[in-house]
Formats: C-alpha cells, sequence, structure tokens
C-alpha cells in the first residue's frame, strides 16, 4: 500500500512539473513576439518604420496655377514637342570624359593601330606611319566620345524646362525630404540652402514639409533668367510685394564666408551640369561645409545619375580632414543602410540605384495625367556619436526592386547593412509573422526590418 502511494505520488509530482513547464512555456511564446513587435510603436504593418514611399505626388495648388499663367502668357510655340526633346536630352545625358580618361583611350588605340600598321606596313616610312596613325586615333576618338552640350538657361529655355521638369523635379524632391521628415521627426530645420535652384522646387517642396518652422530661404543659380522665374512663381506671377513664401533670397553664387551654416542644404539635378570631377568635388566639399544637419543630393535615376552621387558619398566620406569648422562626422542617412562601398556598382554595374514616384503633370492640355519620375538620392547627416538610425534587435535593409508578393512568400531584393545585395524570399514560417506582414506592406525604396538571428534563436529556444 505504501509503494502504490508512493508511485501515485512521484507521478503526480511529474504531471506537476510538467504542468508548470507548458505554463512557462506558453508564458514565453507569447512574450517572444513583443520583442519583434515592438519597432512598430503601436502602428499597423501597413504603417511600419520603413514605409516611406507616398501616393500620387501633385504640385502645390498656388505653384501649379501660377506656372500654367507664366506659360500661357508666354505664348512659346511648339511648347509640348520641345518640353518632349528636352526631358529626353536630360536623361541621356553624360559626363564629361576626363582628360586623364581621354588620354588613356589614345593611348590604348595608338597601340591597336600601331600593331596594325606594322603587319600591313613592315617596310613603310616611320614618319608616314606615325602620321597615319595620329590621324586614325584622333578620328576615332571624335567618333567614339560622347560630346557633352553645355545648357544656358535663358528665359525661353527656362519655360521649356517649366513645362518638361517642375511637376516631376518637385515629385523626386519631395520624396527625398519626405524621407527625413518621416525618420526623423523631431527635425525642425529654420534655415534652407538650395544649390542649382532653378525653378525653386526645392524651396516649395521643404516649405510644404517644414513651412512653420523655416525662416530663411537661399535659392542659389548661376543663370539670373531661371531666378527671375523661380521669384515669379513665388510671387504668383505679379509684382505685388505679397510672396507666398517669404524670405526666399536668389542668389547667383553661393554665401563667401565658410562659416555660414544652413539646417538643411540640397542640391538637385545641379550635379550633373557640372562637366568636371573636380568642379563637382569643389562644390561637394562647399556644400558640406554649409551643412548643419542635412544634405541632400538628388540626380536622374540613370547609371550617370547613380555614378555622381557614389561619387560624392566617397567624397564626403573619404575626405573629412577637408572640413575644419565643424568635427561632426558625416553618416549614410539614405538610401544606403550602410558605409561600405555600393553593391549595385560591383555587383549589378548595368543597373542603377534608382527609386520610383508617381505625380501629376503639369496639365498643359487641361487635363492631369499620371507619370513617373525615377531618380536617385542620396542624404547624408552630420552626427555627432553613434551612427544614425541604430536600432537594437533588428536592422533597416533598403528595398532596391519591386517587391513580388506570391500567395505564401514574398520576393525582396535587400541592400543590407552588411554592404550586400540579397535575393530574399519571406515567409511566415522563417522569417516570422510580423517580417512577413511587413515585407508584403512594403514595395521598392522602403525599409524593411530584418531582425538579428541572435534574437530570433533564441526565441525559437524559448518556444
Amino acid at each position: 500500500m505504501f509503494l502504490l502511494c508512493n508511485r501515485v505520488y512521484v507521478r503526480w509530482s511529474r504531471y506537476h512539473v510538467a504542468l508548470c513547464l507548458i505554463k512557462a512555456q506558453r508564458c514565453q511564446s507569447t512574450e517572444a513576439p513583443l520583442a519583434k513587435t515592438s519597432f512598430l510603436t503601436g502602428a499597423p504593418h501597413r504603417k511600419h518604420p520603413g514605409v516611406t514611399n507616398l501616393n500620387i505626388v501633385r504640385l502645390p495648388e498656388q505653384l501649379q496655377g501660377t506656372a500654367l499663367s507664366i506659360i500661357q502668357r508666354a505664348e512659346v510655340k511648339g511648347l509640348a514637342e520641345r518640353a518632349h526633346k528636352l526631358s529626353n536630352f536630360l536623361w541621356s545625358r553624360k559626363r564629361a570624359l576626363e582628360t586623364s580618361q581621354l588620354r588613356k583611350k589614345a593611348i590604348l588605340l595608338e597601340r591597336t593601330f600601331l600593331e596594325e600598321e606594322s603587319d600591313r606596313h613592315k617596310d613603310g616610312n616611320y614618319h608616314e606611319q606615325e602620321a597615319r596613325i595620329r590621324k586614325r586615333v584622333l578620328s576615332e576618338l571624335r567618333r567614339t566620345t560622347y560630346h557633352r552640350t553645355t545648357l544656358r538657361y535663358n528665359e525661353d529655355l527656362g519655360l521649356v524646362y517649366m513645362a518638361a521638369r517642375l511637376a516631376g523635379g518637385y515629385a523626386a524632391i519631395f520624396r527625398a525630404l519626405n524621407e527625413i521628415k518621416k525618420r526623423d521627426p523631431l527635425f525642425v530645420p529654420y534655415s534652407f540652402l538650395d544649390f542649382g535652384s532653378g525653378l525653386g522646387t526645392g524651396t516649395w517642396a521643404s516649405h510644404t514639409l517644414w513651412g512653420d518652422s523655416l525662416k530663411e530661404y537661399v535659392c542659389v543659380d548661376s543663370s539670373g533668367d531661371m531666378n527671375t522665374l523661380a521669384e515669379q512663381l513665388i510671387t504668383g506671377g505679379t509684382e505685388i510685394d505679397n510672396p507666398v513664401i517669404k524670405q526666399v533670397y536668389f542668389r547667383q553664387f553661393l554665401p563667401v564666408s565658410p562659416k555660414v551654416q544652413f539646417d538643411l542644404v540640397i542640391a538637385a539635378f545641379s550635379l550633373s551640369e557640372l562637366a568636371t570631377l573636380n568642379e563637382r568635388i569643389n562644390v561637394i566639399f562647399t556644400l558640406w561645409r554649409k551643412t548643419n544637419f542635412y544634405l541632400v543630393l538628388v540626380e536622374n535615376g540613370t547609371k550617370e545619375g547613380h555614378q555622381i552621387l557614389m561619387e560624392a558619398r566617397d567624397t564626403i566620406l573619404k575626405g573629412e580632414e577637408e572640413v575644419t569648422y565643424d568635427l561632426r562626422r558625416p553618416a549614410v542617412f539614405a538610401p544606403c543602410t550602410h558605409e561600405l562601398p555600393c553593391p549595385k556598382l560591383i555587383k549589378q554595374p548595368i543597373v542603377p540605384c534608382n527609386f520610383s514616384q508617381f505625380y501629376y503633370s503639369l496639365p498643359l492640355s487641361r487635363s492631369l495625367e499620371r507619370q513617373q519620375e525615377k531618380f536617385s538620392y542620396l542624404i547624408i547627416s552630420r552626427s555627432e556619436g553613434e551612427k544614425a538610425g541604430k536600432t537594437e534587435g533588428f536592422d533597416m535593409a533598403r528595398l532596391t526592386a519591386h517587391v513580388h508578393r506570391r500567395p505564401r512568400h514574398v520576393q525582396c531584393q535587400l541592400c543590407c547593412t552588411n554592404g550586400e545585395l540579397q535575393q530574399l524570399a519571406v515567409t511566415a514560417r522563417h522569417h516570422g509573422r510580423d517580417m512577413y506582414r511587413c515585407a508584403r506592406s512594403s514595395d521598392w525604396g522602403d525599409l524593411l526590418p530584418i531582425f538579428h538571428a541572435e534574437e530570433t534563436t533564441e526565441n525559437d529556444e524559448k518556444l
């Protein structure tokens, strides 16, 4: 009888222990997902912190109305056709070949032609052979070298540019600046500098986002006619001293003092207007010296535009000793999630790192037409301590292509914090419900949370 009671007690004790373990595991299994969902800060998955895409962007009503009024008064002949040609020209534009590159190309051609001449005319006159080779080299260089055309923006070309690029340029700039607004809500700029301001689209975009705090706008453009057009857009196309945006100052040159800084500095579609690498580097250093918080660079979403931005990125990150008035180090804010060499340039040199934004074009034919702007951008911030945007428990990877949603998985191309491009099929089973639902709610250009493997392993062990 004693043995029977003892066995029953032992079995009851084991059952009690097992029941406690099951309860503990249940508690752990309900607590584990909270560690991952904490990054949502109460928001639904479709509005997770990495979502930076916008719906269709519209021009501000006052800007659109004034632009149409100016164009109608000017009565430019063949405006639609000229605007289309100018857009194609600007999209296909390339950087001028540097002198060192041209010299290397000439040397290679000379060697090739010398071998051909040696095989054909073994006993020919040396001076005649040298003259023929030089002539062939020059002819081949003229035929194959890209000849860059410098644009002079007078009043007529400025109106054509307005019809062609006002809405698309505004959409790209607004999309880039909006990422700062969303990811850094505490940023309240007081002063703004736009280099290569053109029609003032940067001023309008920044005013739309931070109009309550911005008290000074400085627009710098070498074309006096473009500055006049931009000023007309701000004043409503009239001479009445009541501008839509106040405290806007137009200059043809950058402020002289290197100690004068602006909270927000932007250069949109401007670096590509500079012919040589040295010019671009000098401008980049100047703009960085004048940056107090954020420097925003925007270019066409072409291979050339992407490479120009990577030049600027490397120039700022590797040339910190050039800046002596502000010792805060630069940190890449967007779109890169790292400061390593661009994997797109290494693994996919033909495909640029670009992004897309839909917008409504300027209704020249009295109808709004939805169009798509492809652009590349770079945002660099001044960092006083650790890298900006650093998070615990997860990293943010940038979606660099369209997201393909399948029934039970999501196909993503990611630029990760380790500097690698990764093709990832996100599933709820392997990556967790939170990451899966965030992936389904994300698109090209958004940031996707990637949870650390250590955290996932610990949670799996708990479960």
